[in-house]
């Protein structure tokens, strides 16, 4: 008798643990970003921060970096899109207090280093701006998934690209772990005619489900 009632407890308590980790894992689902199952190794690479400091893959290091491709002459992607983790930040740090957003300058003709330090200080001075030229630029945003293409400008001269000209440049967040490797890629939500917008409380909820898997 004993022997059958141990066997139903102990039945019970399976049955009991396989729910809670069907709920846990159900919970821990990551839903809106694309998450690597396995984190993609970011190739070496050297910039500048907008306050003259080199930027590099140990920078990456002990950090969640939130990293955006983007240019201060941006009519709207940038703009939306930084004040948009502006407003979300105090949540992002109070699920990991390391995290850093950081704006990578895919027009270094215009952004100058003085230029990118009043820009990325106006939506958060705890945010950073970074820069370098082409041939770090181009291969850094391969790595990570992302891409850029500048348009036609007004004019040329002396070899160099003068006037009005835009950038074609992604509209998602690249999520790079602790161990300055690429852990996700967040999508903004795009309508047609609309500009493309990230979605803070989406990108908080999965932040929060990595940072628990991590």
């Amino acid at each position: 008798m004993n022997k059958i009632v141990t066997l139903i407890v102990a039945a019970g308590a399976l049955v009991a643990g396989v729910i809670l980790f069907g709920q846990l894992n159900k919970k821990a689902t990551v839903e809106f970003a694309l998450h690597y199952q396995q984190a993609r190794d970011v190739k070496p690479f050297e910039l500048t921060d907008h306050s003259g400091k080199a930027f590099n893959n140990e920078s990456l290091k002990a950090h969640w970096s939130w990293v955006f491709f983007g240019y201060t002459s941006c009519p709207d992607v940038c703009p939306t899109t930084l004040q948009e983790m502006n407003f979300i930040y105090d949540e992002l740090k109070a699920i990991a207090d390391n995290s850093q957003v950081l704006l990578v300058s895919v027009d270094p003709k215009r952004d100058t280093q003085e230029k990118l330090a009043s820009y990325i200080g106006y939506f958060n001075p705890e945010f950073k701006a970074l820069h370098g030229d082409h041939g770090t630029l181009f291969p850094f945003a391969r790595n990570l998934g992302l891409m850029y293409a500048i348009n036609e400008p007004d004019a040329h001269e002396h070899g160099q690209t003068v006037g009005n000209y835009l950038v074609d440049h992604s509209a998602s967040l690249v999520l790079i772990n602790p161990a300055g490797k690429v852990e996700a890629i967040f999508k903004p939500k795009q309508a047609l005619g609309e500009v493309p917008v990230i979605e803070g409380d989406k990108l908080v909820s999965d932040f929060a489900k990595i940072v628990a898997l991590y």
